[in-house]
């Protein structure tokens, strides 16, 4: 049964997905493999995996077909993890009428600090790790384009300000990590009435951004440990 997350978007959770149906195209913004960047969608799915798998299929064949079959509809956002569907956790924070809804599943296996020494040495390479902290944004204000960069800057500070309150430590450093190695982000932007232009650490909307991140995740954190 599909779950509200606000006016304009439902979530079907299983132990397989996290599936958001869009009313309407909403405005994307994300690091996801299948059609990341700025896009228009209608839905976003965090699609569950094996760690290691041989399918010689695309990763973004998998999440189309996948989203096919759960009978979604219109341009797909999709990302992978191999983390459980059970680390899933919400955060929603709310002030003035404007809402922020924050959706984690976490999964620690591959986790490193910005700046180990990565595996792959070519610049072009692609890795094969599956790990991740996956992370969907959904709010009902208008934000600006430079908002929506702003909002996955203050995203990311909070993801490494949760990893470092849990202590979670790179294996390849020994120091705390500030994330996972394939790591996913998405921003679902909403229509307003509210147009949100700035959302760093000096305002409301970045404030409650962080906090529903850093709740998010230290609830999921405290799940895998």
């Amino acid at each position: 049964m599909p779950t509200p997350l606000t006016c304009s978007a439902s979530l079907n959770h299983t132990q397989d997905y996290l599936h958001i149906s869009l009313s309407k195209p909403h405005q994307v913004l994300s690091s996801a493999v299948c059609n990341g960047g700025l896009v228009t969608a209608d839905q976003v799915l965090n699609l569950k995996v094996p760690k290691h798998t041989d399918a010689a299929e695309p990763p973004e064949q998998t999440l189309i077909n996948c989203a096919s079959a759960l009978g979604g509809k219109g341009q797909l956002v999709g990302m992978m993890t191999a983390a459980s569907m059970k680390s899933f956790r919400k955060s929603v924070r709310s002030a003035q009428g404007v809402e922020i809804t924050v959706l984690a599943t976490v999964g620690l296996a591959n986790a490193r600090r910005a700046g180990d020494v990565a595996e792959y040495r070519q610049i072009a390479s692609e890795p094969e790790e599956i790990g991740t902290i996956n992370l969907i944004m959904l709010t009902n204000a208008y934000l600006t384009q430079a908002a929506m960069v702003e909002a996955l800057m203050v995203i990311t500070e909070a993801k490494a300000a949760a990893l470092q309150d849990a202590g979670v430590i790179s294996p390849v450093s020994g120091e705390i990590a500030t994330g996972t190695g394939t790591d996913s982000v998405a921003i679902v932007n909403g229509f307003g009435p509210d147009e949100v232009r700035y959302c760093g650490k000096h305002v409301l909307f970045g404030e409650l951004l962080a906090q529903a991140v850093i709740e998010a995740l230290s609830r999921s954190i405290a799940r895998e440990a």
